[in-house]
This record gives structure tokens, sequence and C-alpha cells, in this order.
């Protein structure tokens, strides 16, 4: 699996797995469970999860997922903002590592910005990293003046990763907060690649621009949107998938990749044009 560097000189794959929604239906979980686990056969080692996805839920899918897995995994979660003092991140890293079932977080993040000082939070995540908890540690959601405040703090320089909303339908990263990241050499971690909710997936998957490139490639619409992205300099990509089809489908989107066009990527620029000023962060 082709992977990117950190700041701290540690590898990263450019493909893993989404967790969102994700352990809250009891019936479901063995289906979660199985495709955690066909991805990581398939390579795709990074597995991004948080604690506020089914309050938990998602991390105890994940460590089942990875029972007698852990070192092929480059493991990812998140702690609240209401978590994110000295006491409350340790104590939440704490509990995310019970419900992982492992010792350590290969990458542990801010969800997004709340009320306690980011200068606190970083304090916290360098102490957890001292002690082993996390091998490093990173942001989400935090848009360029965030970047920036967060850059001038003590261990702000050693802030390894953004993880924000990027797909093709939400391009307003690439006005700033993408350049800034890559000036940087900070990957960026894009969440919902293939939008959220229904109506938003419809909409993106539904472009004519992008059938057009996929029927072009024998390939799915979504597959072309996540090789889109997989073309991106400094970016990783972690979608969400329960069935087994998807999940294979995600990891030939790694293969296609490389072969889109000068006249695909014009195509898929045309279909969804880049951002002409800067906007507000997109979240979900």
């Amino acid at each position: 699996m082709k992977q990117l560097s950190l700041p701290s000189g540690r590898g990263m794959p450019v493909l893993g797995q989404g967790t969102w929604y994700m352990g809250e239906d009891p019936e479901a979980r063995a289906d979660e469970v199985a495709a955690l686990r066909l991805g990581l056969d398939l390579g795709m080692t990074l597995v991004d999860s948080a604690e506020m996805y089914g309050e938990g839920g998602a991390e105890e899918v994940v460590g089942e997922a990875i029972a007698g897995r852990r070192d092929e995994v480059f493991l990812v979660s998140k702690v609240y903002p209401h978590n994110a003092d000295r006491t409350g991140v340790r104590a939440a890293c704490e509990r995310s590592l019970r419900r992982l079932g492992t010792d350590r977080l290969d990458l542990y993040l801010l969800h997004w910005r709340g009320g306690v000082p980011l200068e606190e939070t970083l304090e916290a995540f360098a102490r957890l990293r001292e002690q082993g908890k996390i091998l490093d540690f990173g942001v989400s959601n935090f848009d360029q003046d965030d970047l920036l405040e967060t850059a001038a703090l003590e261990h702000g320089g050693e802030v390894a990763v953004n993880q924000v909303l990027y797909n093709l339908a939400q391009r307003g990263i690439e006005w700033d907060v993408l350049p800034w990241c890559r000036r940087h050499g900070m990957p960026v971690m894009a969440y919902s690649p293939l939008e959220s909710g229904v109506a938003d997936q419809r909409a993106l998957l539904g472009n004519a621009r992008l059938r057009e490139v996929a029927q072009r490639h024998d390939a799915t619409p979504a597959q072309v949107a996540l090789a889109w992205l997989l073309r991106q300099d400094g970016v990783v990509v972690i979608p969400k998938a329960v069935q087994p089809a998807h999940v294979r489908a995600n990891r030939a989107a790694l293969d296609l990749a490389p072969r889109l066009s000068d006249a695909d990527l014009a195509a898929l620029d045309a279909g969804f044009p880049l951002p002409k000023r800067q906007r507000p962060l997109a979240m979900r």
C-alpha cells in the first residue's frame, strides 16, 4: 500500500477505512467487523474511528476486527472537544484504548475545536506521546486560521495531520487549507470522500461528468471519485464500507487513480468547478 510520510517521519497509508455510524446497530456488528477485516486483508490497514462514533461503539467494533492483527494496523481515533483539557484527554485516550483492545494509537486527533485552549490540548497530546500511548497527534476540522494559530503554539509544529471534509463536491479546502498543509508537509485526511447523506451522495455520484469518466474506465462513479482524491498530493482517503463488494471497490480505486488522464481530470473539473474564493470550512 502506498504511504505518505508524516512530519515525524512515520508512514501512513493513503487509503484506509472509516467507521462513522458503525457500532450503532448490534445487528450490523458482525457485518461491520467482517468488512473491516476484509479491508485489512486487501491492504487497507489504516482504520479511522472516534470516541464520538456510536459513543464508543465504533471503537469496540474496530477492536474486535483488529484483534490478533494490531501490528498490521495504522490506528486513528479522535477526542471530543469537551474532553480535550489536560486530564480529559488522558482519560478519553485510555477509554479509547480499552475499547480498541490496544496499548497505543498511531494517531490521535482533536475532533474539532471547542472551548479548551489549544495549548492545553497540545500539551496533553505531547504527554501521551511521551508515555507511548499515542505515536503522533493531529487535528480535525481546522481551517487555515485554526492552523495558523496552532502552528504558533508550543508543540504546534508537531501536529501531524488535519482531517477535513473533502470530496469532488466539497473542494473549498483547495483555496487555502490544502495549500497550507502541503507547504508545511502536513497530510490531509479526507473524510466523507463520497459525501454523507442520501441526497448529497446521489448528487455527487449522479454528476454527468463523473459518470462519463467512470464509463470510460469501466468503473463506478464512486471509484472515480475516490481515485480523484487519491491522485491529490498529500491526501489520505478514508471511505466507509460495510458490504464486501463496496470494500473491494474502494480498494480498486487505488489502482484506478494513476490511470485517470488529463482529459478525465479536466472533465471532473468541469463537473465540479474549483472554488473561486475562500469559503468557510465545510463540516459534517
